[in-house]
């Protein structure tokens, strides 16, 4: 094919990030704190799930010494954190996992943070369909641009093996669209200069990576989903992801949808279908038998700070924010600024709501409340002060909202902002916020089924 055939095409964020802000998002809206990444590969998600929380979670009433609707511990959208407390990697290739060992160690975890939570790190090394019994009701299972690169034999055992065996609450699933591999090319032709014909020759698609067993059409992965969701007693949600910046002048961008396809599976709870579960995957559990176990290759603790679920008074808290205003002569602060001080958010045990709390039944602040608006960027005013340029700098103590300063890396790489009209988030079911630093590590985004690759001229993340 020419190189005028050949269509650019580019996404923002980049395409693997928009798979990880799905996966995130819904990790955010279930509340989960176990999670399994099967074909974990060098383990960038691992890494960032190993972030810490920038709090605990909102504590039970009796932890506020002044309880009322004031000081309500229900947090805003947008100020909701992950909180996991052991998540595990597996995957078939031992380097990649040399990566994910060394990327998941404290030593390399994001220090800028307080940790207020402990958290266990297991990764494994072995296939998908060996069966691991510490996998068994699992609360979510990730499995992201892997099954595609299974053998027909492996992708089998998929579905008995996760949604059978190991039942957990939760199942994402993302996988390339081949649909959208005609947005590559002008209608009528096939991208054969980039793309690699199908390797079991069982069809004459063209896909994204040479390692791919095969690619879906949406109509083809809403049919596995549907069908695997049915026999193992799961609800699933299935949509695209990834829209293309470049506008298609041939109009094709709703018909060919985003470039990844993702699924959310959601268990069904009741006797019979544990019974069904149970006897349809004895066979699985006999078979592996025989097989090599997974082997564990490494297991991390992250140890919480010794303060963490341990508050000091509303005075004690109130008169060192108190000083900390002395200190930096300020009249008015973020209530983010003030947290990030860490003897502050020690004094609070790791609680925002105990912060707050003890700001807002001091004399000495008025705290700014504005409903739809991060809770740390509430204004605090000092009675009796006056908002001064500020003095200082500190890295407690950001001067812009993290949201801003996401931003503001993105467009010096060159990225646009979202509020640019071109701007397309794909299916618009998650968020920008995704509670954690995207920024962390997201140079590669490989796993051991096979390294991302598109015909993007972007990283070969976006597969």
């Amino acid at each position: 094919m020419s190189g005028e055939a050949e269509l650019r095409v580019t996404f923002f964020p980049p395409l693997y990030l928009q798979r990880r802000i799905w996966v995130l998002d819904i990790l955010r809206r279930e509340q989960v704190t176990e999670i399994v990444d099967i074909g974990c590969g060098e383990g960038q998600l691992l890494a960032v799930l190993c972030q810490p929380a920038l709090c605990l979670p909102p504590p039970d009433p009796g932890v506020l010494a002044y309880p009322s609707d004031a000081t309500s511990t229900t947090p805003e959208p947008g100020d909701l954190d992950l909180h996991p407390t052991r998540i595990t990697g597996l995957d078939i290739s031992s380097h990649a996992l040399a990566s994910a060992i060394e990327g998941t160690s404290p030593a390399a975890a994001n220090a800028s943070y307080t940790r207020w939570e402990p958290l266990g790190v297991n990764i494994w090394h072995g296939g998908l369909e060996i069966f691991n019994p510490h996998f068994v009701n699992a609360e979510c299972i990730v499995a992201t641009e892997v099954v595609e690169h299974l053998p027909e034999a492996i992708l089998t055992d998929f579905a008995p093996m996760i949604l059978g065996v190991y039942h957990p609450r939760l199942l994402l699933v993302t996988t390339p669209s081949y649909g959208f591999n005609a947005r590559f090319s002008p209608p009528g032709l096939t991208n054969t200069a980039t793309g690699f014909p199908d390797p079991t020759k069982r069809t004459d698609r063209v896909f994204r990576h040479h390692d791919h067993k095969f690619e879906w059409t949406v109509e083809e992965f809403q049919e596995w989903c549907a069908g695997i969701a049915q026999e193992w007693g799961y609800d699933v949600d299935t949509t695209t992801i990834g829209r293309a910046q470049e506008k298609d002048k041939w109009g094709r961008d709703e018909e060919l949808g985003g470039a990844s396809q993702v699924a959310a599976f959601k268990r069904l709870e009741g006797e019979a279908w544990t019974t069904i579960r149970d006897e349809k995957s004895t066979q699985m559990k006999e078979r592996s038998k025989n097989q090599q176990n997974h082997r564990l290759l490494k297991t991390h603790h992250y140890d919480a700070h010794v303060r963490a679920g341990k508050r000091g008074s509303a005075e004690e808290i109130a008169k060192a924010v108190s000083d900390k205003f002395e200190e930096w002569d300020e009249g008015e602060l973020r209530l983010e600024e003030i947290w990030f001080i860490e003897e502050i958010g020690a004094m609070c045990g790791g609680w925002f709501e105990v912060l707050i709390e003890a700001i807002e039944t001091s004399a000495k602040f008025d705290l700014q409340r504005s409903k739809g608006q991060r809770r740390g960027d509430w204004r605090v005013l000092l009675v009796g002060g006056r908002p001064g340029k500020k003095k200082r700098t500190s890295e407690w103590a950001p001067e812009e909202p993290a949201d801003d300063l996401f931003e503001e890396v993105l467009q010096s790489e060159g990225y646009r902002s979202d509020d640019d009209p071109g701007f397309d988030w794909g299916s618009g079911l998650y968020s920008s916020d995704s509670g954690v630093d995207l920024l962390w590590d997201t140079s590669k985004d490989g796993n051991a089924w096979g390294k991302e690759s598109a015909w993007t001229g972007e990283s070969c993340e976006d597969e």
